[in-house]
């Protein structure tokens, strides 16, 4: 899978379980305020890029530092390049 095939993924899964609309995911989105995602929801998205990417995202100190949906492509196109080695 290309990196922009991944984060096309990442977008659709997201689409897919939160309900939100293709025009609201830009890079720049920030998950509490433009795509009214909290904590609880971070927990389900944790769930599913494991899932779907198998890897490991829970309890790793980067994910928390996650803002914006272009943080994220970027924290799953890292996770996988490490998987990958």
């Amino acid at each position: 899978m290309t990196d922009l095939e991944m984060i096309a993924r990442v977008d659709e899964l997201l689409i897919e379980e939160f309900e939100l609309e293709p025009d609201q995911m830009g890079p720049d989105a920030l998950f509490k305020k433009d795509l009214d995602l909290d904590s609880l929801d971070a927990v389900d998205m944790v769930v599913l890029l494991e899932q779907e990417f198998k890897i490991k995202v829970k309890k790793d100190e980067a994910f928390k530092t996650i803002r914006t949906l272009g943080d994220l492509h970027t924290y799953v196109l890292t996770k996988k390049n490490e998987v990958k080695q």
